[in-house]
């Protein structure tokens, strides 16, 4: 039987949904075919007219999530600014919720170890991060995307470590630290504010 081919459309959409949150919150090795297909409604055997390997699944939903998280970005710095950013990104609910979070902060140790070609899409879509954060920074920064690549590590590194320790009054404080940190770097130095 044939189907249309909105419904194939569909379920691929559906099998990325699935898949790209499973990814984030249970990590890439860990979640397996099976349970993705199970997960989105469809058998084993529908897998393989998608995609032709979890890698390439693992690319794709890599690729969607950076391209939806620089969308939120933009639309946060276009509406509040780097500081709104800032305070969304290392807020209570984002440390919450990894499945519906930050692709880096749940998946750069596995993205490390994907084939070459995943790591130089993962590494177009953090260009387009940091072009982002650049963009918003003060008019005076110097290298404004060193700048960029240090609150970037400085977000995602707070976000791992608070959802990594036990209590939640510990994991409130590397929040806010985290925040703290990333504000100072995106304020013009001493030197730069004059230049």
């Amino acid at each position: 039987m044939r189907y249309e081919k909105g419904r194939k459309d569909a379920s691929r959409g559906r099998i990325m949904e699935v898949a790209t949150q499973r990814f984030r919150s249970d990590g890439i090795a860990a979640s397996g075919l099976a349970s993705i297909m199970s997960d989105a409604g469809l058998t084993n055997g529908a897998f393989y007219p998608h995609f032709p390997s979890k890698a390439a699944l693992v690319r794709e939903c890599v690729a969607a999530a950076l391209e939806g998280q620089s969308g939120q970005i933009a639309g946060v710095l276009a509406s509040g600014g780097l500081e709104t950013a800032i305070d969304a990104y290392l807020s209570a609910q984002h440390r919450d919720n990894p499945g519906m979070g930050c692709a880096s902060a749940a998946l750069l140790p596995e993205i490390a170890r994907e084939q070459p070609e995943t790591r130089q899409l993962y590494t177009e879509r953090l260009m387009t991060l940091v072009r982002q954060v650049s963009a918003a920074l003060p008019p005076h920064a110097s290298d404004p995307e060193a700048v960029a690549f240090g609150i970037l590590a400085t977000l995602i590194g707070a976000l791992q470590l608070a959802r990594a320790v036990e209590g939640a009054e510990l994991s409130d404080r590397i929040l806010a630290a985290g925040a703290d940190a990333a504000r100072s770097l995106a304020q013009p130095r001493g030197g730069d504010a004059a230049q």
